[in-house]
């Protein structure tokens, strides 16, 4: 037998005529008939029994009602389910630094919730904490390449940094080096002797940032080191001294650029693991963060105003 006949069977038993039948399901006196047939000679059975008055059940029919109801009811939880895992739902857990979070990613989610709200974002700093292959995240932004492994990996963009400091520093700095226009190193043998540093403290001395201000301090210390992004932007605004600093969140608190390209720029990477690359929730994210970056790309990198 056609499942979908049960259908026919159904709506001719309430409507009690063909006729009826046909217009609550919207097909043809003639095709509602063909279907009855077609089911009655599947089951060895008349359903039915035709009368000028309509069509009413035989015994038979009678007792394949319930189970033929059963059967309509099974079938409108299937297209129940299916609709619910279309829609896109759920926890995603994402990592990825402050610097990113907070300024960039975090304020960006309102459209993302807009479009999906049955969707939930788990947002996390600190990704060094975290790890793909264990699970501990589903997606991560990051400024280093993940490991090799099971992972999906796309480069978002580029993390451009410049040389920092507030107006007030900059405008008493010694012998007045920086024009904000050209790379560092082009005003004399050391044209950073006498300026005051904001950098990294030892456990973040890998980052291009504190290697390009190892080079530039020539064994000389900082006034201040941290352990954060955002506590070398808080100092350098304070006017504590200079900073390696991302150029958008340089710009947007105010600072004045010394140096515009050192070669410690970084890209920019989002990597999943690649068993969730199919998962709406995940895929929902994983398009957003692709569409967010894309649109502040400029911004990032530093080109929009250099």
């Amino acid at each position: 037998m056609q499942w979908d006949d049960a259908r026919i069977f159904l709506a001719i038993a309430r409507a009690g005529s063909l006729s009826g039948a046909s217009a609550a399901l919207g097909l043809g006196v003639a095709t509602v008939s063909r279907r009855l047939d077609r089911l009655e000679s599947a089951l060895a059975m008349p359903l039915f029994s035709r009368h000028h008055s309509g069509y009413r059940l035989t015994a038979d029919g009678q007792a394949l009602l319930a189970p033929a109801e059963a059967l309509e009811q099974a079938a409108q939880a299937l297209g129940d389910a299916a609709q619910t895992q279309a829609q896109v739902a759920g926890v995603v857990r994402l990592a990825t630094a402050e610097n990113l979070a907070n300024p960039l990613i975090a304020p960006s989610l309102v459209h993302l919730f807009a479009r999906h709200p049955g969707l939930r974002v788990q947002l996390v700093s600190g990704v060094q904490t975290l790890n793909l292959h264990r699970r501990d995240a589903d997606l991560a932004v990051r400024m280093t390449q993940p490991e090799a492994g099971h992972l999906t990996i796309r480069r978002l963009g580029t993390l451009g940094f410049g040389l920092y400091g507030s107006a007030g520093h900059v405008q008493g700095r010694a012998g007045g080096n920086g024009n904000g226009s050209g790379s560092a190193g082009t005003h004399g043998s050391d044209p950073f002797e006498g300026d005051a540093f904001i950098g990294w403290d030892d456990s973040h001395a890998h980052l291009p940032a504190a290697r390009w201000m190892a080079r530039a301090l020539h064994g000389r210390p900082c006034r201040l080191e941290t352990n954060t992004l955002s506590a070398q932007l808080a100092a350098a605004q304070a006017g504590l001294g200079l900073a390696v600093l991302p150029h958008f969140l340089a710009r947007q608190a105010g600072l004045v650029c010394v140096a515009q390209q050192l070669g410690a720029d970084q890209p920019i990477w989002l990597a999943m693991h690649a068993d969730l690359a199919h998962s709406r929730r995940v895929r929902a994210v994983a398009d957003h963060l692709i569409e967010l970056f894309e649109a502040h790309r400029t911004e990032l990198d530093g080109t929009a105003a250099a």
